[in-house]
């Protein structure tokens, strides 16, 4: 199952709020450079991420983005759910949409690719943000 740029990105944004949780908002630029992320492709997703109750932002020279919740109590799967929420919803794992399936979603794979999704979003619902910081940490630590 393929990750868009777009979802990584989402997910690395959050990732860097999280990592300032309680700090004060973060500068899109700060987020940018600190994750690699094109400033005008972040502007784009921080604004959709406003939308999920995730985040907020704050206008001002002291304003830029922040988190609404704690770290811990975001798992990475609701991240993903928000990203993907406009995408084709009749598509398989395969990335094909429906419409454009020769088999119309009725093929010898379709139930094992389902099986992938629903392992890939079972490790998803168990990591939290806080969990991937701890684990940047730990890696830092062996450094």
């Amino acid at each position: 199952m393929l990750i868009t740029k777009r979802n990584q990105y989402a997910l690395r944004a959050i990732f860097e709020l999280a990592k300032h949780n309680g700090k004060g908002p973060q500068k899109i630029s700060e987020i940018a450079q600190a994750q690699a992320i094109p400033v005008k492709f972040l502007e784009v997703i921080l604004n959709q991420l406003k939308g999920s109750g995730l985040v907020e932002s704050k206008r001002g020279f002291y304003g830029g983005y922040f988190l609404v919740r704690q770290p811990s109590k975001i798992a990475v799967g609701e991240i993903m759910r928000f990203m993907e929420r406009n995408q084709e919803q009749s598509q398989c794992v395969a990335l094909v949409p429906e419409i454009n399936c020769p088999f119309k979603g009725e093929c010898a794979f379709f139930p094992m690719w389902n099986k992938v999704k629903d392992a890939i979003y079972k490790v998803y619902d168990e990591t939290t943000i806080q969990d991937l910081i701890d684990t940047e940490k730990k890696v830092e630590n062996c450094q």
